[in-house]
């Protein structure tokens, strides 16, 4: 419609350019007779400025319907939605009816049918913007001064070079105009077609998706004991050819998603780096044989198969619609480097089990991919069933034994089983993309909890080396209990890993996309109390970020090779100071994002502060007094992890600090938790707060023939050889009494203030002996 109105006013105004001198002609007479009185008063200059301005809009127009740099890339972009919907018609028409490709050609559909309507969008954009400059120029009919200098013979010659020139600039314009219009309305054209197509291709994916669903009434194909000539032509079909359509497929899908393989690449070479910087440390510095005391089984032999085996369980839970030959050659690179892992840890027996398995699943794609539906597809496929549920029944324990985590197991094999015996049911009855799809989710279940279970040792192997490497840089050298510590941090992990097993199970059953939606208008549905709307999936969210800020700095520490060890002495207390303000922060900006992550409107949560201000103010201020105490705690320092302090009758070790109470360690042995409120409203005696050293002080009495010089050069000796005393300082020797051959001696010096009492007691045994030696009598 734009195209036909435009072609309508474009020629009419240049037939009135070229034909407003012969009405001009037709009146030039009688306008001659006028009266000079009522002569027009335009000058020539007012007519080259009319000139100048029409000539300044027709190359501004020409200028603005060139296209730029962004109609070319809308028609680069195309051109690369052409072909690739090409590619996958193409592939359409001869792939193997599995439910995997199905499910890619599906999304990928759907992009294209995104991308397409992205692109009709901007098509309009374009024509809407040539409309806007075809409006410019009709304008140009506005001017007067412009028409009455066409119509003025006797001007238009004087002015013949520049509207000659403006008629050249009018002429070129409505060329390059004409030109754009024509490639806007073949882009338009073939967008439409492109849409069209998709249309199509949408309805044929998911009518063959249909197929596969769960349904025994409904036939696919004949039962295993008939025959059938369509059957046949299936079976006809050659390897070759499927291996051509599935690599065309395997290689768009790899190109498709190249910036996120990269970006997995990248990161997973600066686990690498970082792994064997840790790693190089500890071999430099003689500590790297120490690693076998953490019962590590992958990290100590190397890195780049634990980052490959890494790598491959994220690349498999992160492309759930990849095709069928991407996603099966990911888990056979995946088993390939599980075994290699496996094979100096595992018995001969775990070992021919887990090769016998890898071997099935090898078979299993092999079938899947490039053997046509038919008669011997059909029946390898409950051959492997059969040995699938032997499998299950008798060999999987030897497996279950060798693996980190074993309570999945049951289940993983409960599913392996009952998938089996389901395929065989489907298979025999002519559901065999339904039975072909749970042979595939069976062996692919057990064989990713296997996977699944590598990755937690992994990763909790590599959280108790950047432990150990930190403190061994720290000079602390003793082994922690890593048993204990690895049982708290693998509890947040089993529950990634088990979301991450569901997913790809689901996903291979085809009943993800349906769960997804499902629970996604369960979440997303408004719900409203009062005037308060909200959502579950608000709620939902809300928890879920509270419970990681929670979990983060709970678990924070550990990544600085900080554990709760009650005897460490080298406390780094600026690294505690530094991880209190980095849990502080953590836990702040957790409930913040989780506020604005519920989607609660501010008014309604002032309201609901002002509640809250009026519960402070009734019951819980000394909950908040607690919280804002801990906040100065940690920013004032009077205390910090590991000081050695007096809080009123109470005494002890700091061993932890938190937002609202802090415990203390009694030499007893007890855990005193003490509120933050009450430690800033008592006076506080920090023996540690300058440095860990304490002045300590025996009173002696020495019998015997001796000088005082005498006595002091042996009581300097006897703190000289002691380790633990502190012999930077000078000791202090005090006289209380002094007669013939009895003295009365105050002896003080430093030590540390951590084993006050060992050095007190090891002073006495050294004094006792240097005394002896001497011939003198030595009391306390």
């Amino acid at each position: 419609m734009n195209s036909k109105r435009n072609s309508f006013y474009l020629p009419a105004f240049i037939m009135m350019l070229f034909f407003a001198s012969i009405s001009y002609s037709q009146t030039a007479s009688k306008t001659e007779n006028r009266s000079k009185l009522f002569e027009e008063t335009i000058t020539d200059s007012d007519y080259l400025i009319a000139i100048e301005k029409a000539g300044e809009v027709l190359e501004s127009a020409g200028h603005d319907i060139d296209f730029e740099g962004s109609a070319f890339h809308l028609f680069g972009e195309i051109e690369r939605t052409e072909s690739k919907l090409n590619l996958i018609l193409e592939s359409l028409k001869g792939a193997n009816p599995n439910v995997r490709n199905q499910q890619m050609y599906r999304v990928v559909l759907k992009e294209i049918e995104q991308e397409l309507n992205e692109q009709n969008t901007a098509i309009n954009d374009h024509n809407q913007n040539l409309e806007k400059i075809k409006n410019r120029i009709i304008d140009l009919r506005k001017d007067t001064t412009l028409f009455t200098l066409l119509k003025d013979t006797i001007r238009k010659k004087q002015f013949k070079t520049e509207l000659t020139n403006l008629k050249k600039t009018y002429l070129k314009t409505d060329s390059l105009m004409t030109k754009n219009q024509e490639i806007l309305n073949d882009k338009k054209r073939l967008t439409v077609e492109h849409k069209i197509a998709v249309s199509n291709a949408l309805t044929t994916v998911e009518t063959k998706l249909e197929k596969s669903g769960i349904s025994i009434l409904n036939k696919e194909y004949p039962s295993l004991w008939s025959t059938d000539s369509t059957a046949k032509k299936v079976v006809a079909q050659t390897i070759k050819s499927k291996i051509i359509i599935e690599e065309n497929v395997a290689a768009y899908y790899l190109s498709y998603k190249a910036g996120g393989l990269i970006t997995l690449c990248f990161f997973m070479g600066l686990l690498a780096w970082y792994i064997s910087r840790n790693l190089k440390y500890l071999r430099t510095n003689g500590y790297a044989e120490n690693l076998s005391l953490f019962n590590f089984k992958y990290l100590n032999r190397g890195v780049i198969l634990p980052i490959a085996a890494i790598a491959l369980n994220i690349a498999v839970v992160t492309n759930l619609y990849a095709p069928a030959l991407v996603l099966e050659l990911l888990q056979l690179l995946l088993l390939a480097v599980l075994t290699v892992l496996f094979k100096k840890d595992w018995s001969g027996v775990s070992m021919r089990n887990w090769l016998m398995l890898s071997g099935l699943f090898l078979a299993l794609c092999f079938l899947d991919l490039f053997i046509g539906v038919g008669l011997i597809q059909r029946c390898s496929f409950i051959i492997i069933n059969i040995l699938g549920i032997r499998y299950g029944l008798v060999q999987i324990k030897s497996l279950k034994d060798q693996l980190y985590i074993k309570a999945f197991f049951k289940w993983a094999n409960i599913i392996f089983i009952g998938l089996n015996a389901l395929s065989i049911l489907y298979n025999l009855f002519g559901r065999v993309s339904l039975s072909n799809m749970l042979t595939l989710t069976a062996f692919i279940s057990l064989t990713q909890i296997v996977a699944l279970s590598v990755l937690l040792k992994i990763i909790l192997e590599i959280i108790l080396l950047q432990i150990y490497t930190t403190r061994v840089k720290r000079g602390i050298e003793k082994i922690f209990d890593h048993e204990n510590l690895s049982g708290t941090l693998k509890k947040p992990f089993i529950i990634v890993i088990s979301y991450m097993w569901l997913v790809v199970i689901a996903s291979n059953l085809n009943i993800w996309e349906s769960l997804r939606d499902s629970f996604a208008g369960l979440l997303s549905r408004p719900n409203t109390i009062g005037s308060i709307t909200f959502t579950l999936g608000n709620i939902v969210l809300f928890f879920i970020i509270v419970w990681i800020a929670h979990l983060l700095q709970k678990y924070v520490a550990y990544f600085f090779g900080e554990i709760e060890d009650e005897n460490e002495e080298n406390i780094n207390k600026r690294q505690h100071s530094k991880l209190l303000i980095t849990r502080l922060v953590v836990l702040i900006a957790g409930y913040l994002l989780a506020v604005a992550a519920s989607g609660m409107p501010l008014d309604k949560l002032s309201i609901l502060l002002g509640a809250l201000g009026v519960g402070v103010g009734l019951g819980l201020q000394n909950i908040v007094s607690n919280f804002v105490s801990g906040i100065i705690l940690i920013f004032d320092k009077p205390i910090q992890i590991g000081d050695v302090v007096n809080i009123s009758s109470e005494s002890g070790r700091v061993k932890s600090m938190g937002l609202r109470t802090t415990k203390i360690n009694a030499p007893n042995g007890a855990e005193i938790i003490i509120p933050n409120g009450n430690l800033l409203s008592q006076n506080i005696t920090n023996w540690t707060y300058t440095d860990n050293f304490k002045l300590v002080d025996i009173l002696i009495e020495i019998n015997g023939d001796a000088t005082p010089d005498d006595i002091n050069a042996i009581v300097l000796s006897a703190l000289e050889s002691l380790p633990l005393a502190n012999n930077t300082r000078t000791p202090q020797i005090y006289y209380n009494s002094i007669s013939d051959g009895k003295f009365k001696l105050q002896i003080k010096f430093w030590c540390s203030i951590y084993k006050t009492e060992e050095t007190i007691s090891t002073a006495k045994q050294v004094l006792f002996s240097n005394f002896k030696a001497k011939g003198l009598t030595f009391s306390t």
